[in-house]
């Protein structure tokens, strides 16, 4: 049986509030398990009027506690938006409120405009930091060395097995995902004329 799994935005209809669009996406999050859907991802965007979804890592919680077996995670956080430790500890938590269940997808779009990022504090050459940002917050997820007492670790996260996925709507992170061995997801409905090159090249 091929899986299914539902990427949500929170949407919020017209005449309809946020708090409406949570419910929304709790409702359908909960018909998706019900019907046997194997992921619901949620995604980072801010600022816009119509998606209820900028706090991408509070909605997934809400998602988990509200669903008993689907993997909940994200389709993504747009990591240079974000200190990779404090990723790690915001996903480190929510795989240990709901163990085996959380995804995390990392992309490197700002998932807002430009006047946005800047109020996100988002550095300007934070997209080219993306790949050691990736490998920095990977090493967050690996187990704790007692004896190294001068590395930064991420409690909770140090130890835990969180899926992380590269997501992308270019070739970039087809690559990089490729070379870090790591699982790649292509937004296809972003650049439905690269998927194809995208996928063959991460294969």
């Amino acid at each position: 049986m091929v899986p299914f799994s539902i990427l949500d935005l929170s949407l919020i209809t017209r005449g309809g509030s946020v708090a409406d669009a949570l419910r929304n996406t709790c409702d359908l999050a909960r018909a998706a398990d019900g019907l046997g859907f194997h992921r619901y991802w949620l995604a980072e965007h801010h600022a816009m009027p119509g998606i209820a979804s900028a706090a991408t890592a509070v909605v997934i919680g809400q998602v988990a506690a509200a669903t008993r077996r689907i993997r909940v995670g994200a389709g993504g956080i747009m990591l240079p938006n974000h200190s990779p430790l404090v990723v790690a500890e915001q996903f480190g938590t929510l795989e240990t409120l709901f163990p085996g269940r959380i995804d995390l997808g990392l992309g490197r779009a700002p998932g807002a405009d430009q006047r946005t990022a800047r109020a996100l504090r988002r550095d300007p050459d934070a997209p080219d930091r993306f790949a050691q940002d990736v490998v920095e917050l990977l090493d967050y997820f690996e187990p704790l060395d007692e004896t190294d007492t001068h590395r930064v670790r991420a409690i909770p996260g140090a130890g835990l097995r969180v899926p992380v996925w590269l997501l992308g709507s270019s070739l970039f992170s087809a690559v990089l995902a490729a070379r870090l061995g790591l699982p790649y997801a292509f937004a296809s409905h972003f650049a439905p004329a690269q998927m194809e090159d995208a996928i063959t090249l991460y294969r």
